[in-house]
């Protein structure tokens, strides 16, 4: 794998870690200015709004940049924030600073899922992916216990610092490893592919990309996908101290079962969309179903909620690396799909916990969550089964169906829409 990858993995280990920590440090703000508990939760979401709002936008607005010059300019912004935040005088300023290092967010792993996928050859593309995300898969890991560990020993600033260090330690990395046509080059790419991240395309071909149902099934599927598993996740420590017998102490180690389960997931899934994409998509969606069905039926148990919240975040992240290859395949590379693709998985984690604390306040207690979630993935599971039939039935046929990227690498040729 090129160094280049390294470079936009420490990326996302920053974003991740911007977007996690704050959790564990929310009661050191709120007390540092004054301001009450719903105050200091604007921090997550605002955030949150920020990074759906800011993954359309800044992508729309720097289509025909180089990609890499994009990327640093995302970098910069990420720093800023976090600099922001960490020298707060008041709380508007500690606002501002979380909404403009949310506003990097989306569009960094979109246009960095692009990038990496160019540095390596077309049957590597995903586990180049997944390498770049491994970054944020470390980040829920460590995020929020990093955040209570370094804010209780030097204050909730010392983090921001921290994470600010890291940044400014991308930005370097970025800038010298990952190709591009300004600065330092970093190693050469894979053979017969470009050696610079191109521009992408104008904003016209941009949103032409949105005509194919391919890219809509993906989103769709993206959506359902995650807002399952984050709608269970959402409650997940409720099911865990109310169902399962565990104390609320026992609920950080837990979590970072799962976060390890999101690592392993992650890995996985970047190996297995490589050899046959749209199965491994197809599998691991059904996996998901599967375990957390059985989640529902055996929180009671301690030893099974151990392992399946590790099966959780397994069978959760596995489909992440394919996802957005397949997206950004059938969208011809344009940039705005690959953003959207992380907006759908955030529409998809506020629909999927609306559905959760509906089940719950309908009465139907706390492994409720688990149960709608597999019943969102199984939907999942169905359209992407969907599209995985049109898209073998437009290679076979490109006669008579607008045949796209296949499913598996080199499995057939691309065409476009006649």
């Amino acid at each position: 794998m090129p160094s280049g990858l390294v470079a936009l993995a420490l990326g996302g280990f920053g974003i991740g870690l911007t977007e996690f920590l704050i959790a564990g440090l929310l009661p050191q703000v709120a007390a540092s200015f004054a301001v009450s508990e719903a105050a200091a939760g604007r921090l997550i979401s605002g955030y949150a709004l920020s990074v759906a709002v800011g993954a359309i936008a800044l992508t729309a607005a720097t289509t025909r940049l180089p990609r890499k010059h994009v990327l640093v300019g995302l970098v910069v912004l990420f720093v800023i924030g976090n600099l922001l935040s960490a020298v707060a005088p008041n709380y508007p300023v500690m606002l501002l600073g979380r909404i403009v290092a949310a506003l990097c967010h989306g569009s960094f792993f979109g246009i960095g899922s692009l990038v990496a996928s160019s540095l390596v050859a077309p049957e590597r593309k995903s586990r180049a992916v997944a390498v770049m995300f491994a970054g944020l898969t470390l980040a829920n890991v460590l995020g929020v216990p990093f955040g209570a560990l370094v804010g209780e020993r030097w204050g909730w600033r010392a983090a921001f610092w921290a994470v600010t260090a890291i940044g400014v330690l991308a930005l370097a990395g970025i800038v010298t490893l990952v190709p591009g046509r300004a600065g330092r080059t970093g190693p050469p790419a894979a053979k017969g592919h470009r050696a610079d991240p191109a521009p992408g395309h104008g904003l016209r071909a941009q949103f032409r990309a949105f005509r194919s149902w391919q890219v809509w099934l993906t989103l769709t599927a993206t959506a359902l996908g995650y807002g399952g598993m984050f709608g269970a996740f959402s409650y997940i420590a409720y099911t865990f101290t109310e169902v399962g017998g565990f104390s609320s102490a026992d609920v950080a180690w837990l979590l970072m079962v799962y976060g390890v389960g999101l690592v392993v997931g992650n890995l996985i899934g970047g190996r297995a969309a490589d050899h046959d994409r749209d199965r491994a998509l197809v599998l691991s969606l059904l996996a998901l179903t599967l375990t957390l069905a059985l989640f529902g039926l055996l929180a009671a148990s301690a030893t099974a909620s151990v392992v399946l919240v590790f099966l959780m975040g397994v069978a959760g992240f596995a489909a992440v690396p394919g996802m957005i290859t397949r997206v950004t395949d059938f969208a011809h590379g344009a940039a705005l799909a690959a953003c959207a693709n992380v907006s759908a998985s955030n529409i998809g984690n506020a629909l999927g916990a609306w559905l959760g604390g509906l089940a719950i306040g309908a009465g139907l207690g706390y492994t409720a969550p688990l149960h709608v979630g597999a019943g969102i993935v199984l939907v999942s599971v169905v359209v992407m089964v969907v599209a995985a039939r049109l898209a073998r039935s437009a290679v076979d046929r490109p006669d008579q169906c607008a045949a796209e990227p296949p499913s598996r690498p080199g499995a057939g040729r691309a065409m476009r829409h006649r």
